[in-house]
């Protein structure tokens, strides 16, 4: 059976994902909704709704989010029962009504593979739940380093409600805890799939919603995304270089590098970079990129 959960906190949407959550074809999921201590109450929407699909609806007393966004989705995932696949969906964004039963017109499939991710395609829609981008389609099966390399070529896209997963590998491997989980959904994309097949279904749409609200469009926090985004890069090359080709390696290097020079400022960046490259023996790209960095110091330094 497939738990859906939910990390509430702001409720401008929140109906909308409820509603569609409503409208499934197929009522065999159970939500799990945690409330992340949040000032807006959701009260009057969770009695409007409590019998239109099962659910559990639990408030903490204590706000993780605004300290680890990993740490709430954790503890809400800590309220699913014996259910076998979990997903967690944004308290913004929706699904269609074919959702649910595309899963499981899907499942005995996935089953024989023995896939640990799955993936549907996708929409952007604004904050009026108007579509802005194409739809976001996927081949059926695809390695997900091939996934990688798509997303980071600016081919694709990804967000957190978009993937189901296998429960039980989830919650053995875990959340990476990035700074605003920039990027902690991606890696477990990865490693749950131990970097093997993604599988997706195209016959439903995910519609993740983006507005002023979310973090992606919250350009203040763009610095702590910077540091999110360099211990991504940092920890694919350190711990999981040897899943990539050649092509993708470099790939991640190019992101790393370019992270550094949008922060390069920040002292454990160059510790740790320079930890990387050296004991790795990837001495002359070190050099040559070191060389690039103070020919850019040397220009700014006669404007």
């Amino acid at each position: 059976m497939l738990a859906i959960v939910i990390p509430y906190f702001k409720i401008t949407f929140f109906e909308a994902t409820l509603s569609a959550l409503s409208n499934q074809t197929n009522k065999k999921f159970k939500v799990y909704i945690g409330n992340d201590a949040s000032l807006e109450n959701p009260n009057f929407l969770v009695e409007k709704y409590k019998e239109k699909f099962d659910f559990e609806y639990k408030v903490f007393d204590e706000n993780l989010g605004s300290v680890s966004l990993v740490q709430q989705w954790e503890r809400c995932m800590e309220m699913v029962q014996n259910e076998e696949w979990l997903m967690i969906l944004g308290d913004d964004d929706v699904v269609e009504p074919n959702f649910v039963a595309s899963f499981y017109a899907n499942l005995n499939e996935i089953e024989k593979l023995k896939i640990n991710v799955i993936r549907y395609a996708t929409v952007v829609i604004d904050e009026n739940g108007v579509e802005f981008t194409p739809i976001y389609k996927h081949p059926k099966l695809e390695k997900a380093t091939d996934f990688y390399q798509r997303k980071f070529s600016n081919l694709t896209r990804s967000s957190l409600s978009e993937y189901i997963f296998r429960k039980e590998d989830l919650l053995k491997i875990k959340f990476k805890d990035f700074p605003l989980a920039w990027y902690s959904d991606l890696l477990a994309v990865l490693e749950v799939a131990d970097f093997g097949i993604i599988f997706s279904i195209n016959e439903s749409i995910v519609a993740f919603r983006h507005s002023t609200l979310n973090i992606s469009s919250d350009s203040k926090s763009d610095k702590i995304k910077n540091e999110a985004a360099f211990e991504f890069y940092f920890y694919l090359l350190n711990e999981k270089s040897h899943n990539f080709s050649n092509f993708q390696k470099q790939l991640i290097f190019h992101s790393l590098e370019k992270t550094f020079l949008d922060n390069k400022k920040k002292g454990y960046f160059w510790k740790k970079f320079t930890t990387l490259y050296l004991t790795n023996f990837y001495i002359k790209r070190y050099i040559l990129f070191m060389y690039k960095i103070f020919k850019l110091v040397f220009k700014n330094s006669f404007k």
